[in-house]
């Protein structure tokens, strides 16, 4: 059996929190109409409570995502990468942030607008910072 590296170790929990925060908001997508048609969702404050339970796991593994990425930048010297490939990390840690900004503004936002937004705007910039970090690991 192959013996893991600080490198296996970072990039296990980079997909690691990467799955939960991403993974996670697909299934809540999935979930809320089915949550919204329970009987006494809206009185019993169902789908609110569901969201608060995905929050406390969603933000630490956010978190484990942006710790180990900045991780991921100090095993690679940047400056001697060429032009294309720091553009890619640019823009992966733009949809990362792109991201986690639109979920803050879903989770404080008043108006079904915003929360629609912020839930949709966040789950494409996660989805994009996925594929674009896929794209640096697989040099594609």
């Amino acid at each position: 059996m192959l013996s893991p590296t600080a490198a296996t170790i970072r990039l296990f929990l980079h997909v690691l929190g990467a799955a939960v925060w991403v993974g996670g908001q697909l299934v809540l997508g999935a979930l809320v109409p089915v949550l919204r048609g329970h009987p006494g969702a809206a009185e019993s404050g169902l789908l609110r409570g569901v969201a608060r339970a995905y929050n406390r796991i969603a933000w630490p593994a956010f978190a484990i995502v942006f710790v180990t990425g900045l991780w991921n930048l100090t095993a690679i010297e940047l400056g001697s990468t060429d032009t294309p490939f720091q553009v890619t990390v640019f823009v992966h840690v733009a949809l990362a942030v792109l991201s986690a900004t639109f979920a803050v503004i879903h989770i404080i936002g008043q108006s079904k607008l915003a929360m629609a937004l912020g839930g949709a705007f966040g789950l494409l910039g996660a989805l994009g910072a996925l594929l674009v970090g896929v794209l640096l690991r697989t040099g594609a």
